[in-house]
């Protein structure tokens, strides 16, 4: 090689290619339809589950267009089905890497809290450890660690629109200075904290579907009722499908609409079918005339 590093430009404009390449295959997959990202997603995602075991080309619409003999439709649905639950699947597991990664989690020993990834969205689970205090103690005030995680929790469901329950949970044997403060109160005002903290950060109020206190009555399983461990509040975030978002919008669509149409209706509809009869006892205010109505009106 010269000196003057002659060969490199044969590097340089290699990598130039490359990367012209990759920007053509990613602007042609962007203008595709909506069948084709998903399969391409899926198959990006894990590629050792290729759908090339049972089709003949990559994308899965090509089973449908090189078959002569198409599937019945039962059989597409659930194909259908079953691709949009593995590409849902795939979405909260990223979600769970990525909040994971948010509060740099990876490395410790005796992790703060729990992710579970459940068949409808996630299960987020903050313990309320000695080490790691969530709460202050015996109270349902938050630590600064309890307000960074909510703090965050509260971006991650805002983020995603996720529908949310939290329960509250205690260990027994807590000794609460007050007889009449039980760990039932103390799991409800520590799920109520949490929930007050979320709305303040971020989630929308609607989201927030349930609010429950467990006291100690449910500990971890292969826990003993007495571990650290049961000191915990539970969320649980739903995903809500399109389906069921174009069903709320269009009944709260209705609501406002028929709202003032109600609004409208005379103030003296109902009054017409309520006065005392006025011209003897077999006279009925239901069969009085609109005019018989407003002379009565008149003289009270």
């Amino acid at each position: 090689m010269a000196a003057g590093g002659g060969g490199a430009w044969k590097v340089a404009f290699a990598d130039f290619m490359t990367a012209m390449m990759a920007l053509f295959l990613v602007l042609w997959i962007s203008a595709q339809d909506k069948k084709i990202l998903i399969a391409t997603s899926k198959y990006f995602q894990n590629p050792f589950s290729s759908p090339m075991d049972d089709h003949s080309g990559v994308m899965p619409f090509n089973k449908d267009s090189n078959n002569s003999s198409s599937p019945k439709a039962d059989d597409g649905a659930a194909s259908k089905s079953s691709s949009d639950k593995q590409v849902e699947l795939s979405f909260l597991n990223s979600v769970a890497a990525e909040f994971f990664r948010l509060l740099n989690l990876e490395n410790q020993d005796q992790k703060p809290i729990d992710i579970q990834v459940t068949s409808d969205g996630l299960r987020i689970t903050l313990f309320d450890r000695g080490k790691q205090p969530l709460f202050k103690e015996d109270s349902a005030e938050f630590t600064e660690w309890g307000l960074h995680l909510v703090q965050s929790m509260a971006w991650l469901i805002d983020r995603h629109g996720f529908h949310v329950t939290i329960d509250g949970h205690t260990r027994q044997g807590l000794a609460l200075p007050k007889p009449e403060y039980s760990a039932w109160e103390l799991s409800s005002d520590r799920a109520n904290a949490a929930r007050r903290k979320l709305v303040y950060y971020a989630v929308e109020p609607q989201l927030i579907e349930r609010v429950t206190g467990y006291g100690d009555t449910k500990p971890l399983p292969n826990e003993p009722a007495e571990a650290e461990s049961n000191q915990r509040i539970t969320l649980s975030l739903a995903l809500v499908h399109s389906e069921s978002k174009d069903r709320d919008k269009s009944k709260a669509t209705s609501t406002a609409k028929a709202a003032p149409v109600k609004s409208r209706a005379p103030a003296n509809t109902e009054t017409k079918f309520s006065l005392p009869a006025q011209n003897g006892a077999d006279s009925s205010p239901a069969m009085q005339s609109e005019s018989d109505v407003a002379k009565s009106a008149g003289t009270h």
